[in-house]
């Protein structure tokens, strides 16, 4: 029997360079604000933590009375307050979650401390408008979470009950393409530019080796596609001159990585015996991703559910949601005391209670 919930819940997400804040009310999604750093960063060609922790403390304010104004939701009238616990940068972890424990401290409500990739686990399941997190057709899936930091598959067995498989061993997906698009003079983040430029680009131009592709377990690996990538420039210097052969290499570099992501993936699948396929994280924007990834599904009568793109990034409505969630079906609150866990696990048992 779950909890029975009639106040909001306010979320704080500050792993990375995203400072986020939203309330969520019966799975309701009443706000969700992102104040993005990407400007910020893109001068240093990635996330520096110093300067994302400065401006997380700069935004955080604004960012949570901006969400609780658009929710028309007062101080008193939440129920409970969540956030980002880890992983992440522990310097922008530290700013939410401290500030969430002050705001339940002050206002002596449950605070609930969020597993950052948990969060993306279930994000695919947050839909509609207002957006919902719907569990009512769920079922077991094979998740892939795909980001700039992480790329991994999970057994979702069941709600609140899931099993890491695998994860990268050195690059994520996501790291690629921005290390990538740093080798061809792309600002960061380059993975969305990448995804731009190879629409107009020929994915079989160039062949670029798809690392752990016939591996028959549920790892992954980026780095040896990145460093194939800088020998073709070395010895192929004219690319980078050229805009046809510029938007090939993207399309090409794309096609390994889409490749890669999507054969594990439904290889994993299979194997489980589940019938339906999730994706979540950053990369899962990718266009040429969705694209493949819904027609393997189809093809094997999988049922797909990707991440709307809104809550895809990094945000504060996933971890609110997964936070009511548990709060709804009594799982214990976070100790007030509990500090941020940068390297955390998403197979420990603190992330599956």
């Amino acid at each position: 029997m779950s909890k029975t919930f009639f106040m909001p819940l306010l979320a704080f997400e500050t792993s990375c360079d995203e400072t986020s804040a939203a309330v969520v009310h019966q799975g309701r999604v009443l706000s969700s604000i992102v104040a993005s750093q990407i400007a910020l960063h893109a001068e240093y060609g990635g996330v520096v933590p110093e300067l994302a922790a400065r401006e997380h403390l700069h935004n955080l304010l604004p960012v949570a009375r901006e969400a609780l104004r658009q929710a028309s939701v007062s101080n008193e009238q939440l129920e409970a307050v969540a956030a980002a616990q880890g992983p992440g940068l522990p310097s922008a972890l530290m700013v939410g979650i401290k500030a969430a424990q002050a705001v339940a401290f002050v206002l002596r409500r449950p605070f609930f401390g969020i597993h950052h990739h948990e969060a993306h686990l279930y994000s695919p399941w947050i839909r509609g408008n207002p957006p919902v997190m719907d569990f009512s057709d769920f079922q077991p899936n094979l998740s892939l979470i795909v980001s700039g930091g992480h790329t991994m598959l999970v057994h979702v067995q069941a709600e609140l009950k899931h099993r890491l498989l695998g994860a990268t061993v050195d690059d994520a997906a996501g790291e690629c393409f921005d290390k990538v698009g740093k080798l061809i003079g792309l600002a960061y983040p380059a993975g969305p530019q990448i995804d731009r430029l190879a629409e107009q680009g020929n994915p079989k131009a160039f062949d670029f080796p798809r690392p752990m592709i016939n591996d028959q377990n549920d790892d992954f690996s980026f780095s040896g596609l990145k460093t194939s990538v800088r020998y073709f420039l070395r010895d192929n210097p004219a690319v980078m001159t050229d805009g046809r052969c510029l938007r090939d290499l993207c399309a090409s570099v794309q096609a390994a990585i889409v490749d890669v992501l999507v054969t594990k993936t439904i290889r994993a699948a299979k194997r489980l015996g589940v019938t339906c396929v999730t994706a979540s994280g950053g990369v899962s924007c990718n266009r040429a991703l969705r694209k493949q990834l819904s027609a393997a599904c189809a093809r094997e009568r999988f049922s797909v559910r990707l991440a709307d793109p809104e809550f895809c990034t990094d945000n504060a409505a996933m971890i609110g949601a997964v936070a009511e969630h548990k709060f709804r079906h009594h799982v214990k609150e976070t100790s007030l005391d509990a500090d941020i866990h940068p390297n955390w696990s998403l197979c420990s048992e603190e992330a599956v209670r």
